[in-house]
C-alpha cells in the first residue's frame, strides 16, 4: 500500500474536523513539550549543581554523622538529624597527630531565624561555624573580620554578614560594628564577606546568609550540642585516601567502634560528592519524567476517543472502500496510519514549543545570576518523537482493528 496515500487521507480528515483536531493534538503537545522541558531542565539543573559542587575545591572531604552505603548519601545529607557527630570530634580531626594531612578544618551547623535592625525584619538563613571557615571555603572579608578562636569557644555575640545581606539592611551604610538582633539577641557586626554569586542548594550561598561562632550558634539560637558536617581542607589532592582512613580510625577510636560496618558517621571525599548529588538529581529528574509521561498518556487517550469518534462518522466510508476491494488490513492500516500521524504531529508541536520553554527557562535563571545552561539532547528528542509514534499506535490498535470489522454491507444500510 501507497503510503503516502492514507497519510493525505488523515491530513484531509484533521482539517475536516479543525478543532476537535486540535484539541486531540493538544494533549500530545502537552506531553511531548513536558519531556523535553522536564529532561532539559533536569540536566541544566544537574550540571549546575555538579559544577558548583567542583567549586567549593577538589582537595575538600567531608565528615557526615549518621552511616551509609559508600553508594549512597548518608541520612544527614537527606536532611535527617543526627547528633552523634561533635564539636569534640571535629577538634579531634584538627590535631596533626591524628590527621596530619588536614590543612584546616571547619564545622557547620544550619538554620534560619529572624534578623532586626532598626524597622527592617527578616527570616534569614544562617550558618554557625568555626574560624577556620575562610581558610577551608577559599572565601574573602570585604570589610571588617572573621570570628577567631576564642570568639568561636566562648559565646561571643559577633556576627559577619553576607554580602547581600549587609546591602539589604544597611545600603550605604558601613555596617561594622553596628548591632543587630539575631533571634531576639543583640550581635555585634565584625565582617561583612565578599560577593560570591548566586548558587544553587546552598552549595557556597553565602550572599543571602549571616556567620555566627559555631558555640554561639548551638547554644544561644538552635539548643543542640552537635555539628551538621564538617568539612577538611587536604593539604594535596594526593594525600586525600590517606586522609579519609586517619579520618575513620581517628571517629572509630572516639566513638567505640571496633567494627566498620558499625560505622555512625560517612566520609566523602569530592569524587564520592559528585557521585551522591548526580545519584539524587538522577532520581528527582527519572521521577519528574515519569510525571510528565502521564500527560502523554493522557493523550493517548484522546487520540483513542477521538479515532473511536472517527470510526462512528465514517462507517459508510469504511463500507464503500470495502466494497470497492479494501481488505481488512488496509482499513486498519489507514486507521493507525492516522492516530500516529496524529500523534507524530502532535509531538514534532510539543518538541518544538519544549525547546523554546528550556530555552525561555534558561535565559530567566541566567537573568538572576545563575550559571544554567541551555541543555537540550538528540536522545530526548529521539525518545520524544518515538514515544509519541507509539502512543498514536497503540492507543489506535482498538479503533482501527473496531473500523476493520465493519461488514461492508452493514455499512452501506448505515444511517
Amino acid at each position: 500500500m501507497n503510503i503516502l496515500s492514507p497519510i493525505k487521507i488523515s491530513y484531509k480528515n484533521l482539517l475536516a474536523a479543525k478543532f476537535r483536531s486540535f484539541l486531540t493534538i493538544l494533549g500530545i503537545i502537552i506531553g511531548v513539550g513536558s519531556v523535553i522541558l522536564i529532561m532539559a531542565i533536569g540536566r541544566s539543573a544537574q550540571e549546575l549543581i555538579l559544577d558548583q559542587v567542583k567549586g567549593v575545591g577538589s582537595n575538600l572531604v567531608a565528615v557526615l554523622p549518621g552511616a551509609s552505603e559508600e553508594s549512597g548519601p548518608p541520612a544527614a545529607a537527606m536532611g535527617i538529624a543526627i547528633t552523634t557527630f561533635t564539636y569534640d570530634d571535629l577538634e579531634a580531626l584538627r590535631e596533626e597527630k591524628n590527621v596530619p594531612e588536614v590543612e584546616a578544618a571547619a564545622g557547620y551547623v544550619n538554620g534560619t531565624t529572624t534578623v532586626e535592625y532598626e524597622n527592617i525584619s527578616n527570616n534569614l538563613s544562617f550558618t554557625g561555624t568555626t574560624a577556620s571557615y575562610i581558610n577551608v571555603e577559599s572565601t574573602e572579608i570585604e570589610k571588617g573580620r572573621f570570628f577567631n578562636k576564642d570568639e568561636e569557644t566562648n559565646l561571643s555575640r559577633v556576627v559577619v554578614l553576607g554580602n547581600q545581606i549587609a546591602q539589604d539592611f544597611f545600603e550605604n551604610q558601613d555596617p561594622i560594628n553596628k548591632k543587630i538582633d539575631v533571634d531576639d539577641k543583640s550581635f555585634l557586626v565584625i565582617g561583612v564577606l565578599k560577593k560570591r554569586g548566586s548558587t544553587a542548594l546552598g552549595f557556597g550561598g553565602q550572599d543571602d546568609g549571616i556567620f555566627l561562632p559555631i558555640k554561639t550558634a548551638q547554644k544561644l539560637i538552635m539548643g543542640i550540642d552537635y555539628v551538621g558536617y564538617a568539612r577538611l581542607k587536604i593539604k594535596t589532592p594526593e594525600l586525600i585516601p590517606y586522609a579519609i582512613e586517619n579520618i575513620k580510625l581517628t571517629l572509630r577510636d572516639r566513638h567505640d567502634i571496633d567494627d566498620p560496618a558499625n560505622d555512625d558517621f560517612s566520609v566523602r571525599d569530592q569524587a564520592s560528592a559528585l557521585k551522591m548529588v548526580s545519584q539524587i538529581t538522577d532520581i528527582l529528574r527519572y521521577f519528574l519524567l515519569a510525571v510528565g509521561g502521564m500527560s502523554l498518556i493522557v493523550g493517548g487517550v484522546g487520540i483513542m476517543n477521538v479515532m473511536l469518534i472517527a470510526v462512528n462518522q465514517r462507517i459508510k466510508e469504511v463500507g464503500l472502500r470495502k466494497a470497492l476491494g479494501a481488505k481488512n488490513n488496509d482499513i486498519l492500516n489507514q486507521f493507525l496510519i492516522e492516530s500516529s500521524f496524529i500523534a507524530f504531529l502532535g509531538g514534532i508541536i510539543g518538541i518544538l514549543g519544549g525547546i523554546f520553554l528550556a530555552y525561555v527557562a534558561a535565559v530567566i535563571v541566567q537573568f538572576l545570576g545563575y550559571n544554567w545552561p541551555f541543555l537540550i539532547s538528540w536522545q530526548s528528542i529521539v525518545l520524544a518523537t518515538t514515544v509519541s509514534i507509539g502512543i498514536g499506535l497503540i492507543f489506535g490498535v482498538y479503533p482501527a482493528k473496531r473500523a476493520a470489522r465493519i461488514s461492508p454491507m452493514e455499512a452501506l444500510r448505515y444511517e
